[in-house]
C-alpha cells in the first residue's frame, strides 16, 4: 500500500472512531485491525506492508486528531517487543502478543545483569526445563519502566555447557508471575526510572518462549537492533537543540554580548542535530527487513548530541544551572506518557545514561567498525569456550 492510501485509511479510521468520543481500547483495537498500528509490519500483524517513513505520516494524523500514541505511551513494547515478535514469534504468539501490545500492554527489557557489564553474552540468570515450562532464577538490573509494564523481554541461560553466545533462550515473561520482585534504583535526577528485578523460582510456560531453545542470542539481537533504531527515531523529536535554542534566545534578549559567546556552539549543535535527523529519516525509508548494524550510527549520534546539547544548555543558564528546582525525590516510576518537565538541568543529568542504555557508545563503535566498516574484529579468546568454564568476576 502506498503512502497516500495509508493516509486515506488513517482518515477513514479517525472518521469512524473519533478519538474524542471513542473508548481508548476500542480505538486501539480498530487501529490494529485496520493495519495502522505498525504500517511497516506485514498485513495481518498490525501493518499494511508499507515503509517505515509512512508510519511518521500516520503518527502526525493521529496526533492531530488527539488519538493515543503507543510509540510514546508504551515505547519499549511498541518499538522493541513487537518487531521481535514479528521476526521470531509463532502465528499464535504474533496474534496474542501483537494485539495485546497494540491495545496498550507495556513491556520492559530484562537483559542486563550486575555481573555481566557490557558483555550481554555473559549473563548468568538460569532457566531450567521442567515438564510444563521453565523455572528461572537470577537478577536483572537497569530495567526501565518495570513497575508500569505487564511483560518483560527476558534473556536467560538454558545450557551453560555451550559457549556464552549459545545456550541462551528468550522469553516474554508475565511480570505478574509469582517470584518476580521489582525494586527501584534511585538516580541522580531524583527519580527511580530504572529498577532491579529479582527472579526466584519463576515458572514460565514454554508457550511464552520466543525463538528456539538455546537460540536466544539472535532473538535478543533483533530486540537490540530495534532499540537502537528507536533511539534514532528519538533523534527526530524535540530534544537538546530545541531546548538550547530557547535558552539562547532568552539569553540574547537579556544580554546580546553574553549570547554571542555561544553562537558558534549553537550553530554547531543545530548542524549536528539536523544531520542526525536526515540520517534517521533516510534509514526510515527502508521498505524491507528490520534495522541492521547501521542503527548504531543513530544510537551513537543520539547519545553524543544529547550530552553536548544539554551541556550547552547548562552553560547558557550560567549560575542558574546550579538550581535544580524540579528535583523529584519521590518520583518512583518512569513517565511512559512523557509528562516529565522540560528542565535542562534534569535532562543534563539524564543524558549521562544515553551513552550506556541500549548498548554503550564504546560497544556501538565496535559494531560500526566491524560490521559496517569491515575492520578487523577485536580478539575474543572466550568465544568458543563453554560458559561453565569461563572465569567470572
Amino acid at each position: 500500500m502506498n503512502p497516500d492510501q495509508v493516509e486515506d485509511a488513517t482518515r477513514a479510521l479517525l472518521e469512524k472512531y473519533p478519538p474524542a468520543t471513542t473508548d481508548r481500547a476500542e480505538f486501539l483495537a480498530a487501529q490494529y485491525d485496520a493495519g495502522l498500528t505498525w504500517v511497516h509490519h506485514p498485513v495481518g500483524q498490525g501493518g499494511l506492508g508499507a515503509d517505515r517513513a509512512t508510519q511518521r505520516r500516520v503518527f502526525a494524523l493521529l496526533a492531530e486528531a488527539g488519538a493515543p500514541n503507543l510509540q510514546v505511551e508504551s515505547r519499549l513494547a511498541y518499538s522493541m517487543g513487537a518487531p521481535t515478535v514479528v521476526a521470531w514469534g509463532t502465528a499464535e504468539q504474533q496474534e496474542r502478543y501483537l494485539r495485546a501490545i497494540a491495545t496498550g500492554e507495556r513491556w520492559c527489557q530484562l537483559f542486563s545483569e550486575p555481573g555481566a557489564g557490557s558483555d550481554l553474552a555473559a549473563i548468568d540468570a538460569r532457566a531450567v526445563r521442567e515438564a510444563d515450562g521453565w523455572r528461572v532464577n537470577g537478577q536483572k538490573v537497569w530495567t526501565s519502566m518495570a513497575t508500569t509494564s505487564q511483560r518483560g523481554m527476558l534473556l536467560a541461560r538454558t545450557d551453560p555447557g555451550l559457549p556464552k553466545h549459545r545456550g541462551l533462550t528468550y522469553f516474554a515473561l508475565d511480570l505478574a508471575t509469582p517470584g518476580v520482585e521489582i525494586r527501584p534504583l534511585r538516580q541522580m535526577t531524583g527519580e527511580a526510572e530504572f529498577f532491579e528485578v529479582y527472579l526466584t523460582d519463576v515458572v514460565i510456560p514454554d508457550a511464552d518462549r520466543l525463538g528456539p531453545v538455546d537460540g536466544g542470542w539472535k532473538v535478543a539481537m533483533s530486540t537490540l537492533m530495534n532499540e537502537r533504531d528507536m533511539f534514532g527515531t528519538k533523534a527526530t523529536e524535540a530534544g537538546p537543540v530545541e531546548v538550547a535554542l530557547d535558552l539562547y534566545a532568552e539569553l540574547f534578549r537579556r544580554d546580546q554580548q553574553a549570547a554571542s559567546a555561544f553562537r558558534s556552539r549553537m550553530v554547531q549543535l543545530w548542524l549536528r542535530g539536523h544531520v542526525l535527523k536526515l540520517y534517521a529519516a533516510g534509514a526510515a525509508r527502508r521498505t524491507t527487513g528490520g534495522p541492521g548494524p547501521e542503527s548504531s550510527v543513530s544510537k551513537v549520534g543520539f547519545a553524543e548530541l544529547n550530552k553536548a546539547g544539554y551541556e550547552l544548555c547548562l552553560d547558557l543558564l550560567g549560575d542558574d544551572a546550579l538550581l535544580y528546582d524540579t528535583y523529584e525525590p519521590d518520583a518512583l516510576t518512569a513517565r511512559p506518557g512523557g509528562s516529565a518537565p522540560v528542565d535542562a538541568r534534569r535532562l543534563f543529568l539524564r543524558s549521562r545514561a544515553n551513552s550506556i542504555e541500549g548498548g554503550t557508545t564504546e560497544i556501538m563503535r565496535n559494531i560500526l567498525a566491524e560490521r559496517v566498516l569491515g575492520l578487523p574484529a577485536e580478539p575474543r579468546l572466550d568465544k568458543d569456550l563453554p560458559y561453565s568454564e569461563l572465569r567470572r568476576g
